[in-house]
């Protein structure tokens, strides 16, 4: 099988389900975001590669479930509305996330500040992820009825923990958050 399909160069691509599509269609859109999403995660995980530090498993193995979710968010919105969605959520998903951002944010300094995106390679990718998920819950919304309450509760929570990831491994690497108004 080739990689090339010459299918979309009109401007169209496929749902799940084979519905053809403009390329810059709402839904299109969303799960591009998501996958985007997923690829600056995996950038922020590439950081971490040479690094050494105990946790470094346990934000590699959450983060491969994370992604994992991430390919099912985007199956939800590539699916046509009335259609079969293969891979769902589940409020589980959510709680997951919960537990890991209030896990490692309780390690944490409090916020008294905001805090600027940087930091250590991996942190400074974290944050990026975290505006591109921010990115694709706003998508999302605006599919309206469209979208599973699920997606967007689960975006709206992946951005947190990917905040809360990237003071997370900045604190382990011993690198300082910058602030508005110097270091911490």
């Amino acid at each position: 099988m080739k990689i090339y399909t010459k299918t979309g160069d009109k401007g169209t691509t496929s749902l799940i389900y084979g519905q053809r599509v403009a390329k810059d269609d709402l839904k299109v859109e969303a799960y591009g975001t998501c996958d985007e999403a997923n690829s600056a995660i995996g950038l922020a995980l590439s950081y971490l590669k040479n690094e050494n530090f105990q946790e470094k498993a346990i934000i590699e193995n959450e983060y491969h479930k994370i992604q994992t979710n991430l390919f099912h968010v985007g199956a939800e919105l590539a699916t046509p509305k009335g259609k079969d969605v293969k891979w769902k959520l589940t409020p589980s998903d959510i709680e997951q996330l919960e537990k890991q951002i209030d896990e490692w944010d309780s390690s944490l300094p409090g916020l008294t500040n905001f805090i600027l995106p940087g930091g250590h390679p991996a942190g400074a990718a974290f944050h990026l992820a975290r505006t591109i998920v921010r990115r694709a819950e706003r998508c999302a919304v605006s599919l309206g009825d469209d979208v599973n309450p699920l997606v967007l509760a689960y975006l709206n929570r992946l951005s947190d923990l990917l905040f809360v990831s990237a003071r997370y491994v900045n604190n382990k690497l011993g690198q300082k958050e910058q602030t508005l108004h110097g270091n911490r």
